[in-house]
């Protein structure tokens, strides 16, 4: 023990005198440091206590440079703050006004500024879980581009996070652009406990048209902001990333310093909140006071750092258009200069702009509008119609068939916008023109904007006539006649809104199109608006290269749209419904005779068509095994069927365990950073009008777009970029309607071919034939798919679905999808014909009968094995006693008739010998009869010896007694006489 402790003692002593040297050190160190100048620190507050007070403390900017620090003083109260367009001097801690040209949020911070990361902005890049594990995303971080910072636009996943304590509760605001749907955007926030934000509000908002601006609401305390995205790049086209700018963040408890009014603003009032920005032909440099005018030559695009120089006019720097009509009906076609007009045409080489046309008759007003005495377009009343000249009234007996119709192009309409968005500004409106026939795209600034033409639609109703309340029916349509004339990559996209701000891409062209015609179904009443963007190039090029590329609309037309307007008036039947209806429909099953309004009805099992029936065409006739509605309008399966081999045998199907929605999914496909992602496919084999439509729905951005039917598929990406498991995204119908079950291979003009799936033998394929009323560019007679059901007793579960192996995404051409579904459920109903009986042997006198299935098994449900049956039978024992019995029993009949006979012949012999004795041994002479009496026969003898009536003893004695020595019985004749003679008297004789 006393020697532990004289170590632990040698310890101390040691210790200490290395402390001591340390400090030594130190204290020459800090000896040969200057003393700290304002310029090497800064004030800081400590945390505050849990009474609200805090310390002010210098913090040198870099460690070990200088000595000398100011000692820590007391800080304000923590509740204290600063208003707007202030800041804290945190030399006197009071609050100041900041200079002209700068600006503060006083309880907030803004980053406008975005030449390089603004501090405690942090960025960086990580691979998903479902990439490549060697994939380098280090580089894929979001990138500062001037006024804004821009997402990565590869494969991997790009975050940027900052975090900020505020002292109150606070908000936070921010500008995005998120232009296209392959990119996961989301934003959320964590507190100090690691908590997120609810999932359902992550994700951001499509915006195609604008800058979308976004706004939450943030707790007191640290709070960690983050904006992460992951691109999926499925088509292997060029992402748009994802832009933020003006991020401002209110809350905190002081701003310490004013931030510099950025370039193209300004500021000449201290102590403001913001800046301004600079008008057209002026600019600006950072901190400016006020906007300086650029020189004659030169222009500036408003809110502009610096003055170009302006080019020469040229023909790309002007459009035409057709002006409204005036009050003697005439129009000219006159031009005009792109506004903000940026060309000179004074310069060498500038062409002027071209002298207006000569006036002209104006065209007629579009369908549904009428002209006025001022000679402009004036809509017809709800119940009137019009070719575009005057309105009248629709008839008894019809109604207007409600829409737009747009095909002369003399004004703009009023529910028509024209604009056009490029990544730094939105600066004009001139992106769509009239003329006359058509309208087209203006020459844009750049080549490299986007030129939108959007029309807004309040709403759909269809024609009373006209609805039917069938699973699915035709809301409305829209379909327009377009050309595009294009030296570059341009493309023009149409786009269907939804919920007022997101937008669908529907369709896209690249590159030049001749003029065609293009239609798409409407389905619900979600879709208020419709957008025709074109874009000329997405090439970067700061000349005006492609200006002469231009979209041009021809006609829109939209149908069943509510408020609209008539071109027509559609003639209802005569029939009583509601008194406040203006149209009475065909009942259920019938069709209107064109221009009659008589109703015919259809064949037996014949269903009505969407559109508009009229005429026999109007009716179509149920595929095999269905059966339509109670509407009429669409062909039902009940999944109950009756199928007749080619061998004349009829078999029972009963799919109702196969009939709830089936979900599976393809085998998974890699893009080519190596994410992987495959495509879910939703199904809903038959069903009556009561059953439950598959549905596939859109979960990337807030509209859930949600497509329905028999058949539907969706991309889904397994990820947890949004806190979920999946991500489901472009949904889209298969089919929507059932054509007929059969075991063909073909029906209409659908087929199945046998090649896309292993063969099979035994029972022929069951084939559900459906189709799709969508149509693409790719697919204009709209989507079909079959579904194959083979019968497969091993197959236990339901779902055992495969996709061709020639065709791993279930289509070969994109428009014609198969499947096979492999399931015991798709066998036929059991029968007798299904199962034979097998016969035991007879044991004990019992004998069993079993039932089992013919091999193999091609049948499921039904019918079950009846159960073994127990029956009596005889053995062999008991038939080999019966044939010794049987046996017998002959012996004895035999020894009987053989006794008889004898005894027969024994009684002719006697007679025989009688005759002889009573001849008198003359040969040839017979004796005479004794008397007359006696007749023909022997039987007289024989009742004579019967009525003797002598014992069987004392026949046997008489017997033996007249046996005489020859051998034959002596036996006295008896004459006629003795035959009367009493029978006691017989009996003395013998």
């Amino acid at each position: 023990m006393m020697t532990q402790d004289l170590t632990q003692l040698r310890h101390m002593r040691h210790y200490t005198y290395c402390s001591v040297i340390l400090w030594l050190l130190f204290a020459q160190t800090v000896a040969d440091l200057p003393m700290c100048k304002e310029s090497d620190y800064h004030f800081e507050y400590t945390e505050c206590d849990v009474l609200g007070s805090r310390w002010r403390v210098a913090v040198p900017n870099k460690a070990d440079t200088c000595t000398g620090l100011p000692d820590p003083v007391k800080g304000t109260h923590c509740s204290f703050s600063c208003n707007e367009g202030e800041f804290l001097d945190m030399q006197s801690q009071q609050c100041q006004k900041c200079a002209a040209g700068t600006y503060s949020l006083g309880t907030g911070v803004a980053f406008e500024e975005w030449d390089s990361l603004p501090p405690g902005l942090v960025t960086h890049g990580v691979m998903t879980n479902e990439g490549h594990a060697l994939t380098d995303c280090s580089n894929s971080t979001w990138k500062p581009k001037g006024d804004h910072i821009a997402s990565n636009t590869d494969e991997c996943t790009a975050t940027l996070s900052y975090a900020v304590s505020l002292k109150k509760p606070g908000a936070l605001s921010f500008e995005y652009f998120y232009p296209d749907n392959s990119i996961y955007f989301e934003f959320f926030v964590q507190n100090d406990k690691c908590q997120s934000t609810n999932s359902e509000s992550r994700w951001m908002k499509i915006s195609v048209n604008d800058w979308s601006q976004y706004k939450v609401e943030l707790r007191n305390g640290n709070n960690v902001l983050f904006w992460r995205t992951t691109t999926y790049a499925l088509q292997g086209s060029a992402v748009k990333p994802v832009l933020l700018k003006n991020i401002k963040i209110s809350g905190v408890a002081y701003t310490s310093e004013c931030f510099h009014c950025k370039p193209g603003t300004h500021n000449a009032k201290a102590g403001s909140a913001h800046c301004t920005p600079c008008p057209s032909d002026t600019y600006s440099n950072k901190g400016a006071t006020v906007c300086h005018q650029c020189e004659q030559d030169k222009y500036a695009e408003p809110g502009s750092g610096s003055c170009k120089p302006r080019p020469a006019c040229t023909h790309n720097d002007y459009f035409y258009t057709h002006t409204p009509c005036n009050s003697e009906g005439k129009t000219q076609l006159m031009y005009k200069w792109i506004e903000p007009k940026i060309c000179s045409e004074t310069m060498e080489g500038a062409i002027k702009l071209p002298a207006s046309g000569e006036k002209q008759t104006c065209p007629p007003c579009n369908p549904g509008f009428f002209v006025t005495n001022t000679s402009t377009c004036e809509p017809c009343s709800m119940d009137s119609y019009s070719n575009g000249t005057v309105c009248t009234k629709c008839p008894v007996g019809t109604e207007p068939v409600m829409g737009f119709e747009y095909k002369w192009w003399n004004t703009m309409p009023t529910n028509m916008k024209s604009s056009v968005f490029h990544q730094e500004i939105t600066n004009r409106s001139a992106a769509w023109e009239v003329a006359g026939e058509y309208v087209y795209t203006t020459p844009g600034d750049q080549d490299t904007d986007y030129l939108m033409l959007t029309l807004t639609v309040p709403g759909y109703r269809m024609p009373q006539s006209m609805a039917k309340d069938g699973e699915r029916s035709e809301l409305s349509s829209i379909s327009f006649v377009f050309e595009t004339v294009c030296t570059a990559d341009c493309k023009f996209y149409f786009l269907a809104g939804y919920n007022k701000w997101n937008n669908n891409v529907v369709e896209q062209w690249k590159g030049s199109s001749r003029k065609q015609s293009y239609s798409y179904l409407i389905q619900n009443n979600s879709t208020v608006s419709f957008t025709w963007t074109f874009q000329r190039t997405e090439k970067f090029n700061t000349e005006r290269k492609y200006s002469a590329d231009v979209a041009k609309i021809y006609s829109i037309h939209i149908t069943n749209v509510l408020r609209g307007v008539a071109s027509q008036c559609h003639r209802c039947a005569l029939a009583s419904v509601k008194a406040d209806s203006a149209c009475v429909p065909c009942p259920p099953g019938h069709y209107m005779v064109s221009a009659t309004g008589v109703c015919k009805s259809c064949p037996p099992n014949a269903i009505i068509r969407t559109s508009q029936p009229v005429g026999d065409a109007a009716c179509v006739q149920c595929g095999p095994n269905t059966r339509r509605n109670y509407a009429h309008t669409a062909c039902l399966s009940d999944c109950k069927l009756d199928v007749q081999t080619r061998e004349g045998v009829l078999l029972h199907y009963d799919l109702t365990p196969l009939s709830n929605i089936t979900g599976f999914d393809s085998s998974p496909r890699f893009t080519n950073k190596g994410l992987r992602y495959f495509h879910r496919f939703n199904l809903g084999l038959c069903g009556t009008e009561s059953r439950v439509p598959a549905s596939c729905v859109d979960n990337v951005t807030e509209s859930g777009r949600v497509v329905k039917g028999y058949i539907c598929q969706s991309t889904v990406v397994p990820s947890d970029i949004r806190s979920q498991s999946m991500v489901s995204s472009q949904p889209f119908l298969i089919g929507d309607s059932l054509i007929g079950v059969t075991t063909e291979m073909n029906l209409g003009d659908i087929s199945s071919p046998l090649w896309l799936f292993p063969p099979f033998s035994g029972l022929p394929d069951v084939i559900f034939y459906y189709k799709s009323s969508d149509t693409t560019q790719a697919c204009k007679q709209g989507r079909s798919a079959t579904i194959r059901l083979r019968c497969n007793p091993t197959v236990t579960t339901k779902d055992h679905i495969t996709l061709p192996s020639n065709c791993s995404e279930g289509t070969c051409d994109g428009c014609a999808f198969h499947f096979l579904w492999q399931s015991q459920h798709a066998c036929p109903l059991c029968t007798k014909n299904h199962y034979r009986e097998i016969v035991s042997a007879c044991i004990q006198g019992i004998q069993k009968t079993t039932y089992v299935w013919q091999q193999p098994l091609q049948c499921y449900g039904g019918e079950s094995l009846p159960a073994q049956k127990l029956s009596t039978c005889v053995t062999l024992d008991f038939w080999l006693k019966f044939g010794v019995s049987i046996g017998a029993l002959a012996a004895v009949l035999l020894i009987s008739i053989s006794c008889y006979f004898w005894k027969k012949t024994r009684k002719l012999q006697y007679k025989y010998s009688k005759l002889m004795i009573s001849s008198g041994g003359k040969e040839c002479e017979l004796p005479t009869a004794d008397s007359c009496a006696i007749m023909e026969g022997e039987d007289a003898e024989d009742d004579l010896m019967d009525f003797t009536k002598k014992s069987f003893f004392t026949k046997i004695k008489s017997f033996s007694r007249e046996r005489t020595s020859d051998g034959f019985d002596s036996v006295p004749l008896k004459s006629s006489s003795s035959r009367h003679q009493p029978e006691d008297e017989d009996s003395d004789d013998a």
